[in-house]
């Protein structure tokens, strides 16, 4: 992204008088209505909007109202803040907006009082939507959810750290607020996908990389930095292009959508926060929308692979474990405590118990989120039929971190995987980092 030189006379303009903002009109299509979607899901045109943009993930918590907010959320260097009441209650929540404040506040980030807000609340996504859609999105948060007088919890950032005053310059820097615009060279389903993707759905707030302001580095396909994967909050968020060993190369259609319907397929398992978009948001989306979705994805091209030679299955591994051949560091870890699940091949028992041969996530070159589940486990993908009967656990207390690295490393190094080797100390930052027994971390671990 650029970023345009400012005088210091626009800076002080756009400080006293940034907060305007005018109600944005679109004209109603398939792409980017979501009225029939909504009715093909059995809902409301407003709750399935919400359940697009996944609201109740960032604005509940378990001993909360629904839609109350109190979720603790990290603001890197500067410290935390909570999700906040967006019920209809007029004296916590958002009773008293009108829907052109709330439209404001959606698009801009500017909340009914004047106040901005921090874009931990992805409104550089949420100003894709249309028209049509936030509105059904205000009736449904006024009128269809159930008011809750739970009190907003004061942000924990303070004195020179607090930089809301500066957001107005970070709007100008790094927001586009225009609404979605059709691509007329590509299909209704791909359009469709494209409007989901780049707003609602927000989920370039997790795979797209940030830069020095912390926006993100590209907000659509026009910017191969988009979707590329990203480092977050002691995770990696996969690549969602079409590299072909840590994206979605090897994927087809019919594995993006049974990923989202089910939180499963034959490459993988969602885990961390990604359980939750499952959970809450894409189990719930029509399949027109999973489809749109899956041909927007598997049309990225190719950013830090385009080159790479495709993952080719070994043995040498399995048949080794089969014979209780533990001479390669790590083996023997592996085969007494993950084998059970992940078996020898290390192609576990697809899709519910996750592969690890072959992985995007064990193929990245980013091995956080492997040492974070190993550490902390995940939370449980829920289906129709209840929640899954397996998961992931947690071997914080069981192993130390030059058993979790040696473990890590064998399962990145194995079946035909290329990933780098682990270090004891990348194990111990994550160990020290994502304690649950810490209350001074900004990090907050969301275990089950």
């Amino acid at each position: 992204m650029s970023f345009k030189k400012l005088s210091f006379g626009l800076v002080a303009a756009v400080l006293i008088s940034g907060c305007n903002s005018e109600p944005v009109t679109t004209a109603s299509t398939p792409a980017t209505d979501s009225a029939a979607q909504a009715q093909a899901a059995g809902i409301s045109h407003g709750e399935y909007v919400a359940r697009l943009g996944n609201c109740v993930a960032c604005h509940s918590t378990p001993d909360g109202a629904p839609l109350a907010g109190g979720l603790k959320m990290a603001v890197p260097m500067l410290g935390n803040i909570y999700s906040t009441n967006i019920t209809p209650d007029p004296a916590n929540g958002i009773g008293q907006y009108s829907f052109d404040q709330f439209d404001r506040v959606m698009r801009t980030g500017v909340a009914r009082d004047g106040h901005r807000l921090y874009p931990a609340m992805p409104y550089s996504s949420y100003a894709k939507m249309s028209q049509q859609d936030m509105q059904a999105l205000f009736k449904f948060l006024t009128e269809e959810v159930k008011a809750s007088n739970q009190a907003n919890i004061a942000e924990e950032i303070k004195g020179i750290r607090d930089v809301r005053w500066g957001m107005g310059i970070w709007n100008l820097l790094a927001l586009d607020k225009s609404p979605y615009k059709l691509d007329a060279s590509k299909s209704d389903n791909w359009n469709r996908g494209a409007y989901i993707i780049q707003g609602l759905g927000h989920c370039g707030a997790c795979h797209t990389p940030r830069g020095l302001l912390m926006q993100e580095k590209g907000l659509d396909q026009s910017d191969g930095e988009f979707l590329s994967g990203a480092p977050l909050d002691h995770w990696m968020a996969s690549a969602l292009n079409g590299d072909v060993n840590s994206g979605l190369g090897r994927w087809d259609q019919k594995d993006v959508v049974e990923f989202l319907k089910t939180g499963h397929n034959k490459f993988g398992t969602a885990f961390g926060t990604m359980v939750e978009v499952v959970n809450n948001s894409t189990s719930h989306m029509s399949d027109t929308d999973l489809q749109g979705m899956a041909e927007y994805l598997k049309s990225l091209p190719a950013r830090r692979e385009a080159n790479a030679t495709p993952y080719v299955a070994s043995t040498a591994e399995a048949e080794q474990l089969k014979k209780l051949d533990f001479s390669k560091p790590g083996a023997r870890v592996y085969y007494e405590y993950c084998s059970n699940c992940h078996v020898t091949s290390g192609t576990g028992y697809a899709p519910y118990q996750s592969p690890l041969a072959g992985n995007p996530v064990v193929m990245d070159k980013d091995a956080s989120a492997l040492i974070n589940l190993t550490l902390n486990g995940s939370l449980r993908v829920i289906s129709g039929n209840g929640p899954d009967v397996n998961n992931m656990p947690y071997f914080r207390q069981l192993l130390t971190d030059q058993q979790i690295a040696d473990a890590v490393t064998f399962v990145r190094s194995s079946w035909g995987n290329t990933g780098s080797a682990v270090a004891a100390t990348e194990v111990a930052a994550i160990r020290h980092a994502t304690d649950p027994s810490r209350n001074d971390d900004i990090y907050v671990l969301r275990m089950k």
